[in-house]
């Protein structure tokens, strides 16, 4: 399923990745309001985690942004929740039926301004790395064969992906790649397809900036200070200290 837009914008913000950080979701909010932006792309997994998943959730209702869903809101929606994992159990357990249903009704991908193609992990594959190989336990840059592969054809002046949360800009025989970076969660642990860890490094709440001029389009990565240590606190008291460092320091190790 996909949405479009027919907004002429020439100054797109966008954010992925939430994750129900919604301290550091506002900060992100109040740092666009400034740059005067005619659309927010928002490139999904909205609640998953142990923050603030029903209010983040709310927040996002009200954003006249254009919305698409991640890897971790399908299964928060679809899978049963006797197979949920941590963080999508306890999102689920908080969100309102009624919220539920709007996480359900959000696209795989989205389309805006005629040559931008939004998408969580790859156009076919919201569990997907575009832009990162897992290679011994980290994400490398990936090759510019392994990108192409992945993209399967899809086309595009500006594909916009996150899933990996490493904010990176890539420009591909004319195409601008571009994943924002996370929102809400600037470091975390996977173990597909082999357990591995992606770190920012720093705390902060990332988003990117896309403009177009007489040049054509151009991407700008965003990082935004905010109280992570009221986040990291959150996520220790509900019982998850990995998230609780992730958040404090943007690494998985101390």
């Amino acid at each position: 399923m996909t949405s479009s837009s027919n907004l002429l914008a020439t100054r797109i913000a966008v954010v992925a990745d939430v994750h129900g950080n919604l301290p550091a979701l506002e900060a992100v909010v109040a740092d666009i309001a400034r740059r005067s932006v005619d659309l927010v792309l928002n490139l999904g997994d909205h609640a998953s985690g142990p923050l603030w998943p029903r209010e983040t959730v709310a927040f996002l209702e009200r954003q006249s942004w254009l919305h698409i869903a991640g890897n971790c809101d399908r299964l928060l929606v679809r899978q049963p929740p006797a197979d949920h994992g941590a963080s999508e159990r306890f999102a689920y357990e908080r969100l309102a039926p009624e919220q539920l249903r709007w996480l359900s009704s959000l696209p795989a991908t989205a389309s805006a301004e005629g040559d931008v193609l939004a998408f969580h992990g790859t156009p076919s594959d919201d569990c997907a790395c575009l832009l990162e190989t897992i290679e011994h336990g980290r994400g490398r840059l990936a090759s510019r064969a392994e990108i192409a592969e992945r993209l399967g054809g899809a086309s595009a002046s500006v594909m916009l992906c996150a899933h990996t949360h490493t904010p990176r800009i890539v420009r591909l025989d004319g195409t601008l790649i571009v994943n924002p970076g996370s929102i809400g969660l600037p470091a975390y642990d996977g173990d597909d397809p082999e357990p591995h860890v992606m770190e920012t490094g720093s705390p902060d709440a990332r988003y990117a900036m896309l403009e177009r001029d007489d040049h054509g389009w151009r991407a700008e990565l965003v990082a935004v200070a905010y109280d992570h240590r009221a986040a990291a606190e959150r996520a220790r008291e509900n019982g998850r200290p990995e998230w609780a460092l992730a958040l404090r320091t943007g690494f998985m190790t101390a």
